[in-house]
């Protein structure tokens, strides 16, 4: 696993041990973000399900303005910030120990770009879609990334979000949401 582009370019990142941790593959990180290449410079950025940061330090490794992490567990929150400290990307990152769906409920920031990479039988990702919608987590014009298994079905959500285009890798779904005007 390692960082594709950027300031961070080719630098190694750290996994976390077991099972319970399932990272995005290089193929499909290349892919979320050649599909929004022109919306991550100068943007604030939340990867709610953290795991070992890749999403959000990829963000940042290509200009994103800042990010915020947030994951459960302990180990979790460790690896992120030891991989933000290898890619000399931690004083642009903020990273919260605890449960996403709390930390969502009580967020009162917007963000440009979410990343939810939940684990994908957890039921945490439609969870995470309409709490996001219900507080409108976006800015202006903003993208909400999700992985998921191929054959989980996900929600249309009310407006001014609107579910966008899906892309299949294998597995692997890809979804994006926007919200508009």
């Amino acid at each position: 696993m390692r960082v594709i582009t950027g300031s961070a370019r080719g630098k190694r990142l750290r996994e976390l041990e077991g099972l319970e941790t399932r990272p995005t593959t290089d193929r499909v990180k290349e892919s979320i973000f050649n599909i929004v290449q022109f919306d991550v410079e100068g943007r604030k950025v939340l990867d709610l399900f953290g795991g070992t940061g890749q999403l959000g330090i990829e963000a940042l490794s290509r200009g994103a303005e800042r990010c915020t992490f947030v994951d459960m567990r302990r180990d979790a929150v460790n690896v992120i910030r030891e991989n933000l400290k290898a890619t000399r990307l931690a004083e642009r990152a903020q990273v919260f120990q605890g449960d996403a769906m709390a930390w969502l409920r009580s967020c009162r920031e917007k963000f440009d770009l979410v990343f939810l990479d939940p684990p994908y039988a957890s039921g945490l990702l439609q969870q995470a879609l309409e709490t996001g919608c219900d507080i409108d987590i976006l800015t202006e014009n903003g993208i909400i990334v999700c992985e998921s298994a191929v054959d989980t079905p996900l929600p249309e959500l009310r407006a001014p979000y609107v579910k966008g285009r899906e892309y299949r890798y294998g597995k692997i779904k890809i979804t994006l949401y926007r919200r508009e005007l």
